[in-house]
């Protein structure tokens, strides 16, 4: 048990996902996100957040259904709800598309106002439990395999719901085959290059738009908090980082992200303006730098204390970022003696000894002297 070690990662190698279900109910209630497109993977993830993974009863209207591990039953105006449809012939063709491409079966019962659906392949990539008991559908978590989720995808031109949920299936935490990954979670479309930077014209191909619809909904995702973009000068691409994953996935304190930090483990140049500090407040702390021969700049020592006091303030430190903090610096130094000096301490040293010794000589034939003198 001592050689045991407990490591959280999530592996490219791995065919599926995690997707928990509290986090499918937040981007529900997201409005600012749009929902129009074709590709539905972001419909196809709700419809799968309310299966079952285990036999229950339920009753809908007047009907009372035995709901079977990947199915569930509800009313038309609830698949009108989720998907955001004002009219119930919009949800039908949403649930039609689906069925085509053999990722769902449903039917219509109650004269059409009660729909029974099923996941096709839930056992495939799910557990089932071999009980009757009622599910909950707003804890716990299900997979989806990266597979489906790439064919939903090419379907058609994809919502910026369907962009999200595209980069939060392909994020890769501290996996050796990625580059990057150590430091956060980045996304990564397992291309097997191992390099996890993308360009606008390779998500506009895969998205199904153009690259300034990409520009313009990646910088929409940074201004909610979802990512980090860290581009690159000229064609190097850039790195796309993930909000809120950790604390997500593995129920752990998210790790603040450094630019410079990224750019150094990818290899990247980025522009001066991505360089910037992430904490407001960190330009408020006062630091006192002595006077004196210093052999590092003080802007760039004012630098890397802010920096450091970033660290500390992501780490559940938040009075070092605060403006009536004040850091104050001392030079530490170092006597280091030339070879010189060295090699005339030794010369001094040596002849200090010699005199030591000849003095005892004398010391010593004075005395035999005395003695001599002594017993005549």
């Amino acid at each position: 048990m001592s050689d045991y070690q407990f490591e959280l990662k999530q592996l490219v190698s791995y065919p599926r996902c995690r997707i928990y279900r509290q986090f499918i109910r937040s981007m529900m209630e997201e409005r600012s996100l749009r929902t129009g497109g074709s590709s539905f993977l972001y419909f196809y993830l709700l419809l799968c957040s309310y299966a079952n993974f285990r036999t229950s009863y339920r009753r809908v209207g007047s009907l009372s259904l035995l709901v079977q591990p990947g199915e569930w039953a509800c009313e038309m105006t609830d698949i009108c709800r989720w998907f955001r449809c004002r009219f119930q012939y919009q949800a039908m063709d949403i649930l039609n598309c689906l069925q085509r491409q053999h990722f769902i079966t449903f039917s219509r019962l109650a004269r059409g106002k009660v729909i029974k659906y099923q996941i096709v392949d839930w056992k495939k990539t799910n557990r089932i439990l071999e009980y009757n008991a009622p599910c909950q559908k707003d804890t716990g978590f299900f997979f989806i395999s990266v597979a489906k989720a790439e064919e939903l995808i090419s379907l058609g031109r994809c919502a910026e719901t369907d962009m999200f949920f595209d980069l939060w299936l392909h994020g890769v935490y501290n996996d050796a085959q990625v580059r990057g990954s150590a430091i956060g979670p980045v996304v990564y479309f397992r291309n097997g290059s191992g390099n996890p930077l993308t360009n606008y014209a390779e998500l506009a191909a895969r998205w199904g738009v153009s690259k300034s619809t990409v520009g313009r909904t990646l910088e929409k995702f940074v201004r909610l908090g979802y990512l980090t973009v860290v581009a690159g000068t000229g064609k190097t691409g850039s790195a796309i980082y993930l909000h809120a994953y950790l604390s997500t996935m593995f129920q752990i304190s998210d790790i603040m992200l450094d630019k410079e930090e990224i750019a150094m483990a990818l290899h990247m140049v980025i522009r001066a303006d991505e360089i910037k500090t992430t904490e407001p407040d960190a330009a408020a702390v006062q630091v006192e730098i002595p006077d004196g021969p210093l052999c590092v700049p003080k802007p760039v020592i004012s630098c890397l204390v802010r920096k450091f006091l970033q660290l500390l303030a992501g780490q559940g430190f938040p009075c070092l970022s605060c403006g009536q903090c004040r850091c104050r610096l001392s030079v530490l130094v170092l006597k280091r003696q030339s070879q010189s000096a060295v090699y005339h301490s030794r010369k001094r040293n040596r002849k200090r000894s010699a005199n030591r010794q000849t003095w005892s000589g004398l010391v010593e034939s004075k005395e035999l002297s005395g003695a001599m003198l002594y017993a005549r």
